[in-house]
């Protein structure tokens, strides 16, 4: 009976129901998390890209996404929707927030160059000093976050590897590097809340 049990978890995940996987994150199941993102993010992605373009800011807005989703699984419906959908959802609105933050930080930039010409000879001058400013607070939070998870965060952001040369270059698996970067995140969006509108 325990076998049985045992061979419901774990080896099968990927096989069961998106509505499943989703029920499970609700009880906080880290790996139905990282089953839930390997099978709709590189979906989600591309409609992140056909919304914000950069590829940059695309592989930001799909970790918020599943962020939201660890966060806020108890709310989805499965009465009004299937998961696809509402994965869709979220995805499409934090996307069009990303869109508009950026057209906000470009217009800013722009505004403060035809205001005061010294600050630089361009307004990609002006983007240097607010992305500076942005790593300087980042780096503070960073400090704040478990060891392993502060790992897979600065080798991804500050050494720019992939989440697959991660779990080659320290020996864990992918999916270990997905839940821990999902969850440092979650912190760091959680440390920086007062600062998010400017930072992201």
């Amino acid at each position: 009976m325990g076998s049985a049990a045992d061979d419901s978890r774990g080896p099968t995940l990927k096989d069961l129901p998106d509505a499943e996987l989703v029920a499970r994150i609700v009880d906080s199941d880290s790996a139905a998390l990282a089953g839930l993102y390997d099978r709709f993010s590189p979906v989600l992605l591309a409609l992140i890209r056909r919304v914000v373009g950069a590829a940059g800011d695309a592989e930001e807005v799909l970790q918020e996404v599943f962020i939201q989703v660890w966060r806020q699984a108890d709310r989805y419906d499965s009465s009004r929707s299937s998961v696809s959908n509402w994965l869709s959802l979220i995805t499409r609105s934090r996307s069009i927030d990303r869109l508009r933050k950026l057209q906000v930080k470009d217009r800013t930039a722009q505004a403060a160059f035809a205001e005061d010409p010294r600050l630089d000879t361009s307004p990609e001058g002006v983007r240097n000093v607010l992305f500076l400013e942005r790593r300087g607070r980042i780096r503070s939070a960073l400090d704040e976050l478990p060891e392993a998870q502060r790992q897979v965060i600065e080798l991804a952001f500050f050494k720019g590897m992939t989440q697959s040369e991660i779990a080659e270059g320290i020996g864990i698996p992918l999916g270990t590097v997905k839940t821990r970067t999902l969850l440092a995140m979650k912190k760091l969006r959680e440390a920086l809340k007062e600062d998010l509108r400017e930072l992201l």
